[in-house]
């Protein structure tokens, strides 16, 4: 039997959580203070995931900007970030582009899309 002790980040209340496994299997969840926070925990010990920010390379600005916010649509695998990194080095993306464009669809994971965070002319 194993326990991990997670500070969630749902929300702001910040509780302090007990997982408990048994062979890899959650057998109980306490300290939280919202339904939200066991979703959270378990999640976290058998699955993590973290939605990836990150900027790329931008050509043809108007404004003279030469790199472009991004972010993954959905939490990827936290397992997969530095490679979605590496796999982002040198990637460019052309002027103009909108808020919410697709850039790369199905990024590292199915269903997980790369989608611009600002509007460049």
């Amino acid at each position: 039997m194993e326990t991990r002790e997670l500070t969630c980040v749902v929300c702001p209340a910040g509780c302090k959580i007990t997982v408990t496994l048994n062979d890899g299997k959650v057998t109980d969840v306490t300290g939280q203070t919202c339904p939200r926070g066991k979703t959270y925990a378990v999640s976290e010990v058998t699955h993590p995931v973290r939605t990836l920010t990150t900027t790329v390379l931008l050509e043809g600005a108007a404004n003279g900007a030469r790199t472009l916010p991004v972010k993954t649509n959905r939490p990827l695998s936290k397992g997969l970030l530095f490679a979605a990194m590496e796999e982002l080095t040198g990637y460019t993306v052309t002027a103009p582009v909108a808020v919410g464009d697709v850039l790369v669809k199905d990024f590292m994971e199915p269903g997980v899309d790369l989608v611009a965070c600002k509007t460049v002319k």
